[in-house]
């Protein structure tokens, strides 16, 4: 099982510094190179051309070599992911970000030594033991505090698996977080909706620090509400399965200040590496009708909700049994079933 262990850095921050802005540096020649194959027509670099370009250049740039070959190859892999002929450059708005290999971070008591160096670290939670593996690296938040970023595989007993006994469906929303199968709603908290006007007297003042500070406030609380309540969730429940709506199609929307407020994909992943952690089951399951099937006889009536001028409707009652749905928890009920269908044919540990 694949976790990042993130740690804040207090030592050497000057040096992260200097070594991002030579990264930066790196990644913009490998821009340029690109580019150049664009003009001429040539083959696209892949990432072991990009380190056969930069050989012998980590003396110069004050960067270990493994650190250079990371720059080419996450531009390589980023370039290839986002499907196009080059990126943007990296400049001064740009966070910080040192990349190395997994094999080049040392442990060394509550510190870690990389390049002949000696990082201390806020140690607030212990390492375990694992191999260290690529994608490690050192990167810098909106304050401009670093931080090391551990990737480490770390061995999980097949034997602590849970049998899916209590199991939970999960309706993600906006106006409710989440409503659960159980009837339990637990409310949007709107995070940055109730910070936007500190946000507004900031921008329109220039302080740019204020600014910055309140985002990270912002991202900090809603990474504490979604840690706390996934650890519920998950010490509470066998088998979870969520609803798979489309945060990306709906942030193009006029929803799309709420809908990423809200955060629902960072919260699926919290809940996806926690349940695999704990031995529980996790599921996410196509919620398409979830809304407008009846948990109760399993058809679509005609007393449904339609369309978006159904959206309002929030409890409707089944003309073919008669039953009165919530219209959330009816969604969750929905969800649940489908996840146990799943379940029933059987569906690989994540």
């Amino acid at each position: 099982m694949i976790l990042v262990y993130r740690y804040r850095v207090k030592s050497l921050n000057g040096l992260l510094n200097k070594q991002s802005r030579a990264c930066s540096f790196v990644w913009n020649y490998c821009n340029d190179r690109q580019k150049d194959a664009l003009r001429f027509g040539r083959r696209w670099h892949t990432g072991f051309d990009l380190n056969k370009l930069t050989q012998g250049c980590s003396k110069e740039l004050g960067l270990h070599s493994g650190t250079v070959n990371a720059v080419c190859e996450q531009y390589a892999k980023s370039r290839s992911q986002k499907r196009r002929p080059y990126l943007r450059y990296r400049g001064k708005k740009n966070l910080g970000w040192v990349p190395l290999k997994g094999r080049e971070l040392k442990r060394e008591g509550n510190a870690f030594r990389f390049a002949g160096n000696t990082f201390r670290v806020f140690n607030c939670r212990a390492l375990p033991e694992g191999k260290i593996k690529d994608g490690t690296n050192f990167s810098q938040d909106s304050r401009g505090n670093w931080f090391l970023n551990i990737v480490i595989d770390v061995t999980v007993d097949p034997a602590q698996a849970r049998q899916p006994v209590r199991g939970v469906g999960i309706d993600l929303g906006l106006k409710d977080f989440a409503t659960l199968s159980t009837g339990e709603k637990i409310d949007a908290q709107r995070i940055y909706r109730n910070m936007e006007q500190a946000l507004a007297v900031a921008q329109r003042a220039k302080k740019k620090r204020r600014v910055r500070a309140i985002h990270a406030k912002v991202a900090n609380r809603r990474n504490d509400f979604q840690h706390k309540l996934s650890n519920r969730i998950v010490s509470e429940f066998d088998y979870i399965a969520v609803g798979n709506v489309g945060a990306a199609g709906l942030a193009k929307t006029n929803m799309a200040k709420s809908v990423l407020d809200a955060g629902w994909s960072s919260f699926r992943s919290k809940l996806a590496y926690k349940a695999v952690k704990h031995g529980a089951w996790f599921e996410e399951v196509n919620e398409s009708f979830t809304t407008q099937t009846c948990s109760s006889c399993g058809i679509l009536p005609d007393s449904r909700p339609k369309g978006i001028a159904g959206l309002g409707i929030r409890e409707w009652q089944c003309s073919n049994c008669g039953c009165v749905h919530d219209r959330d928890t009816n969604a969750a009920l929905n969800i649940l079933r489908r996840g146990r269908a799943t379940l029933a044919v059987g569906i690989p540990v994540l």
